[in-house]
């Protein structure tokens, strides 16, 4: 018997939200959610950096604390708590990975589901004030055009993975 998928978590029920979305990519086979984070962050974007440089000036001049993107680090034995990069780990399970980043101006929750050999990548936030709402002007369509293009990499990654000879 198979246990149910396991339900994305929200930073706010949707009612609240300022931002979602919810992308999906079928699995070639089984996958734990933080292997799958760590496959998609293992080669990061090139523009990606700058873009989180870009970032972190503006909202510095707001008091926003400086980000400083995504390291490329592969990680293992995390648990909830722990950081990952600048995302704190709310919740840690085979099938599940949820990420949060807190701040006066708005509340951001990223979760990794994996189940059924498909992986779905949940984002959420729910704004506070003007700053965050203009924030998410740019950085809520940024983002899932971000998103769209990792899942793409990462199920690039994983075809030629089952293309390539295996060697016994």
């Amino acid at each position: 018997m198979t246990s149910p998928p396991a339900m994305p978590q929200l930073v706010a029920p949707k009612a609240e939200l300022a931002y979602f979305d919810e992308q999906l990519l079928p699995l070639p086979r089984p996958m734990a959610a933080l292997d799958a984070w760590n496959m998609i962050m293992a080669k990061p974007m090139p523009l990606l950096a700058f873009a989180f440089r870009v970032r972190d000036a503006i909202s510095a001049r707001f008091g926003v604390k400086r980000i400083g993107g995504f390291s490329g680090k592969q990680q293992a034995n995390l648990k909830e708590g722990d950081y990952l990069d600048f995302f704190l780990i709310e919740h840690l399970s085979p099938d599940m990975l949820t990420l949060t980043e807190r701040d006066r101006h708005l509340d951001v929750m990223t979760c990794v589901t994996t189940s059924d050999q498909t992986l779905t990548i949940t984002s959420s936030v729910k704004t506070h004030n003007l700053y965050g709402k203009a924030y998410m002007l740019p950085v809520g369509p940024a983002h899932r055009i971000i998103v769209r293009t990792m899942l793409a990499r990462l199920g690039n990654e994983l075809a030629s993975e089952e293309i390539r000879p295996h060697v016994h």
